[in-house]
């Protein structure tokens, strides 16, 4: 079974996840080919039921396989159906970090500008925040503070897990 990297959008799952295994599977770069658009693009055309349809198939896709290190989606943990998906993975990695410096993070990344981030207030954005806060403590077979570490030690204390 893999390791499933959870954590809100800007926490580091995919950083951490190249770094774990080069093979790793970044869910939402694979939900941009299958769906032959940018995520934003699906959302703006489709909706984001559709999109959380599409995310949960990949996800019940990607359980079943041989793959060592899935980073998922900040939204995965919204669908019941993906929490009790993940509560039968014995290895889920919430990478927490708190608001203030997630924010930071996100307000001054040069290259991931998200739809999420850029489209609400900072009241919004926290609200959404706290609001998926539990659900990735519901998953979580471990919990790793990521505020204070780098990826190298976020990487290793991941490996002596």
């Amino acid at each position: 079974m893999p390791k499933v990297l959870v954590g809100f959008m800007g926490a580091g799952k995919t950083t951490i996840g190249r770094l774990l295994d080069p093979a790793f599977v970044d869910m939402d770069a694979l939900l941009v080919q299958r769906l032959e658009m940018p995520i934003s693009d699906y959302f703006a055309r489709f909706g984001e039921e559709s999109f959380r349809q599409q995310e949960s198939l990949l996800l019940q896709d990607l359980l079943e396989q041989e793959t060592s290190v899935i980073a998922t989606g900040g939204g995965i943990v919204l669908r019941p159906e993906n929490r009790q998906l993940l509560k039968k993975n014995p290895c889920n990695i919430y990478l927490q970090i708190d608001f203030d410096r997630l924010y930071q993070r996100l307000a001054t990344d040069p290259v991931n500008k998200r739809p999420l981030f850029l489209d609400k207030s900072q009241e919004e954005f926290q609200a959404l925040f706290e609001q998926r806060l539990p659900l990735y403590e519901e998953v979580a077979t471990h919990v790793i503070n990521v505020a204070d570490k780098t990826p190298e030690e976020t990487v290793e204390m991941i490996r002596c897990l």
